[in-house]
């Protein structure tokens, strides 16, 4: 069986050309799309997701700013600074790159974070938005998947989807939106990582989302032959193998042949991502010229 590859850069180069229209509208009536970054540290990893999602803005004219703030600043201090940003007109969404240092409650910070302007999709009023059918800002990760999906015209309905991986941000957010009528009809079942037999639970299923940071897991013993792969994970080798620098989840060269479709990594989920990252801080602004 000749695996298809499901390439994120594809599907975000189309969804880019198509954004562009609305950027424009946007900007005909003085709103010009606006995220405020806020990274907190000087973690190497997070200054390049920040860096490659701010220049992704720039590139296609929208409004975009990085707050960078010191590891050693007090848990009120950032909350002064998003409450700031909340009330700024500039700004239509406001990302936090976690994770941040341990003496600041995450939870705190993304509960502090005005949901209409909650483009990560975190905030529990946009979960429970999602969790009833009724999402404002899906969280990009799994909305992004669901964009790749449709892009590739692969019928979800009536499927069975396995989400290994419970994260508020990818795993749970996942397994709520795939099972909506709106979005797939399809039947999910979430596992994780103390799943018992979890392979029991993974051969059988249609579209098999890794979403567990398990660099290689996921081999043929775990696949259902004809099935379909979405790999979220990323891990970069230190040191790289045969000059392979990153891997995810899924051991890939083990199902490829077996299974009819996968993610690629990198170049799969990850653009998709920051795709929708721009899409539904251009949602934002729409909401506020159509207030």
């Amino acid at each position: 069986m000749e695996t298809k590859i499901l390439s994120g850069i594809t599907v975000a180069n189309s969804f880019y050309n198509d954004v562009l229209s609305r950027i424009t509208h946007l900007q005909k009536h003085e709103l010009n799309p606006g995220l405020a970054a806020i990274l907190v540290g000087d973690d190497p990893a997070s200054k390049i997701y920040v860096q490659n999602k701010v220049r992704k803005f720039q590139s296609l004219g929208m409004h975009s700013k990085v707050y960078q703030l010191e590891s050693n600043i007090s848990e009120n201090e950032l909350l002064d600074i998003i409450e700031s940003i909340n009330k700024d007109p500039k700004f239509h969404g406001i990302l936090v790159q976690l994770p941040l240092p341990k003496h600041i409650d995450n939870q705190k910070v993304i509960y502090a974070i005005d949901p209409k302007k909650d483009v990560d999709g975190f905030h529990p009023e946009n979960i429970g938005l999602l969790s009833v059918g009724n999402p404002r800002f899906i969280p990009c990760t799994p909305k992004g998947i669901m964009h790749l999906i449709d892009f590739y015209q692969i019928d979800l309905s009536g499927k069975h989807m396995v989400v290994v991986g419970r994260s508020n941000i990818v795993g749970r957010p996942m397994s709520m939106l795939a099972s909506l009528k709106s979005f797939g009809n399809t039947t999910v079942t979430l596992c994780h990582s103390g799943t018992k037999d979890l392979s029991s639970f993974t051969k059988e299923a249609d579209i098999l989302v890794a979403a567990t940071g398990m660099p290689e897991y996921f081999d043929e013993s775990f696949v259902k032959a004809g099935s379909i792969v979405i790999d979220v994970g990323i891990t970069r080798l230190d040191p790289p193998r045969n000059d392979i620098y990153l891997v995810g989840d899924v051991n890939q060269d083990t199902v490829m042949g077996k299974v009819s479709a996968i993610t690629p990594v990198p170049g799969g989920v990850g653009p998709m991502t920051i795709a929708m990252l721009v899409e539904n801080t251009v949602l934002s602004a729409e909401m506020v010229l159509n207030s």
